[in-house]
């Protein structure tokens, strides 16, 4: 798939704003604790490196729907909105994945729970978790990633890779065996709502063959709500997430959902960022994702910088005249970018 070459002023309308009030302000450890078999299992697993060419199963999606299908057009950063699940990460390389999220260092030190999901993990870094650290940063992964997102794409920040959202079915009889079960597939795991980030990759951990639901339902331009089939072990779903409306459905059967969401911004400086930090603020570790976040953002500022500098000098050598409303509306636009970021650092 060829990868889209949208330009930041090619890109229409403001994204969405996160409600405020349905995020956690403070940050919170979970009281419950994880099943100790769920803990000793991952931990029995041997540890090897990331190999791609054991570890990546990578099959295009049989479908990719576009913004302008789904009636958000003109919104966003690329012209594609969401996949059907792909295969992407070997059994293999799910169980390393696993035995880094259940280590020791792991749980004491990157656990949180809020009021959207009751447990997480976020933050683990590359020295607690080297072979996820360095599957979502190899040029073979983000090389399919983006070309399922339809631009050339790169993980937000170290900390966002990556999260882990776990649930624990309850094993209640008359919770888990209704005759309705197909107004139970439709309740929500999560509430509606739109990503921090621009592109997310959600990808499965959890063995789904006695599971019925877990869809991702979207809400289109007209209101409508339309599902995407949930996804099976080691397959993934990338979606534009910043933009799109959406929940989780609840999957019912089976005693675990673990799923690993993972946050992309797009790889060219050139193009818009609008993320935020309401979404994740109350369940990270604050100063290392402020730190993060103001250097990939002073990054993206410094490369703007060079480009417009580079351009000016070009502009000068061939003589041309000086264009001041082009200039202005450059200067209003790294404005504008710095007082997003005052916005989202807040004390």
């Amino acid at each position: 798939m060829a990868i889209a070459t949208i330009t930041a002023t090619g890109v229409s309308s403001q994204p969405p704003a996160i409600n405020h009030g349905a995020v956690t302000q403070k940050v919170t450890r979970p009281t419950i604790k994880l099943p100790q078999s769920l803990i000793d299992e991952a931990r029995a697993v041997e540890k090897e490196s990331f190999n791609p060419s054991k570890h990546v199963v990578f099959q295009h999606p049989k479908r990719i729907y576009s913004m302008e299908e789904i009636g958000l057009e003109g919104h966003g950063i690329s012209p594609n909105a969401v996949s059907e699940p792909f295969p992407l990460f070997s059994q293999d390389a799910v169980k390393q994945m696993r035995a880094e999220i259940f280590s020791e260092p792991v749980l004491d030190s990157c656990q949180y729970t809020s009021v959207f999901v009751k447990h997480t993990i976020r933050g683990m870094g590359p020295k607690r978790a080297p072979f996820t650290y360095n599957a979502w940063r190899s040029p073979e992964v983000l090389s399919r990633i983006s070309e399922v997102a339809g631009m050339e794409l790169v993980p937000v920040m170290d900390t966002e890779i990556a999260a882990i959202n776990i649930a624990i079915n309850n094993q209640n009889p008359s919770v888990a065996q209704t005759n309705d079960s197909s107004k139970e597939n439709d309740l929500p795991a999560f509430a509606w709502h739109y990503d921090s980030y621009p592109f997310v990759c959600v990808t499965m951990l959890s063995d789904c063959n006695h599971m019925t639901g877990g869809e991702t339902a979207l809400k289109t331009g007209t209101g409508e709500i339309m599902k995407v089939r949930g996804p099976a072990m080691g397959t993934a779903v990338v979606m534009q997430g910043r933009y799109i409306n959406h929940q989780a459905l609840k999957a019912l059967g089976g005693q675990e959902r673990i799923s690993m969401i993972t946050s992309f911004r797009p790889k060219s400086p050139l193009l818009k960022d609008e993320s935020v930090l309401t979404g994740v603020r109350g369940i990270s570790n604050v100063p290392e994702l402020y730190s993060q976040y103001t250097q990939y953002r002073l990054e993206i500022l410094e490369e703007r910088i060079k480009d417009r500098l580079k351009t000016e000098r070009y502009r000068e050598l061939a003589g041309w005249t000086f264009n001041i409303s082009e200039v202005r509306q450059f200067l209003n636009e790294q404005m504008e970018f710095l007082e997003s970021m005052l916005n989202e650092l807040v004390e």
